[in-house]
């Protein structure tokens, strides 16, 4: 299968019929055994199901109407904050969390919409059959609100408490351990919290966060991420 660009399908103007055959061949090729392990068949059905993307979340926490339910972020979060680099690991635990606080973290004072997309494109297999690009593309808020919250200097931190397998996918894969090895990805589930803050107001809004990340990490190469799953599996 031809490798797709990052935004390829968002800008293909492909149809809605064409978009959803692509996401059903995706679940059948790249997770046909974790399908039954980690409830990703909502691959098939993800359109219909609420996004839980950062973005809708961001447009509530703006200046006008995030509340300090927290604390503060510390003096070094405040700091300018580097784009996201993908560590050097095989192991999808430590990969999940890694990946986590990069999809939850921002910083609008510091680099752009755009290059933010492209630091959060190399956590990404290469593997074009494998890959869902559009479901982490949608953890970026869009051009118009990272505008509007770059006006404000608005930043994120992001902390990632703990990290698991799914209790269905570690149920499926002790059932039959030979099954991950077609494509070595596995299921992740992340919790961790989301620190947001702005010019004046340091001491901003914090909310709970958790995530479901298909994570591949095959013998022969560091892990990579495949995709952000639309609901989170426990």
């Amino acid at each position: 299968m031809k490798k797709r660009s990052f935004f390829s399908a968002a800008r293909s103007g492909m149809s809605g019929g064409a978009l959803v055959r692509r996401r059903a061949l995706l679940v059948t090729m790249v997770l046909v055994a974790l399908v039954a392990m980690a409830g990703l068949v909502s691959y098939l059905t993800r359109d219909n199901q609420p996004s839980s993307s950062p973005s809708s979340s961001l447009s509530s926490s703006s200046p006008d109407s995030a509340s300090a339910q927290a604390s503060p972020p510390s003096t070094s979060d405040v700091r300018v904050a580097a784009l996201p680099a993908p560590p050097d690991t095989h192991d999808p635990i430590a990969f999940g969390k890694a990946a986590a606080v990069a999809l939850w973290s921002y910083d609008t004072r510091a680099y752009s919409q755009p290059e933010l997309v492209a630091a959060l494109r190399r956590w990404l297999t290469s593997e074009g059959q494998y890959v869902d690009a559009e479901s982490v593309e949608r953890q970026v808020p869009s051009p118009l609100l990272w505008g509007r919250m770059a006006d404000s200097g608005q930043f994120a931190t992001a902390t990632a408490a703990e990290a698991h397998f799914p209790y269905a996918f570690t149920r499926a894969l002790q059932s039959d351990p030979g099954a991950i090895t077609h494509a070595y990805v596995y299921a992740v589930t992340v919790s961790g919290k989301q620190s947001i803050a702005w010019n004046g107001s340091p001491r901003g809004g914090a909310e709970e966060r958790s995530v479901t990340l298909a994570v591949q990490c095959r013998p022969d190469r560091p892990c990579a991420l495949v995709g952000v799953m639309p609901s989170v599996a426990p």
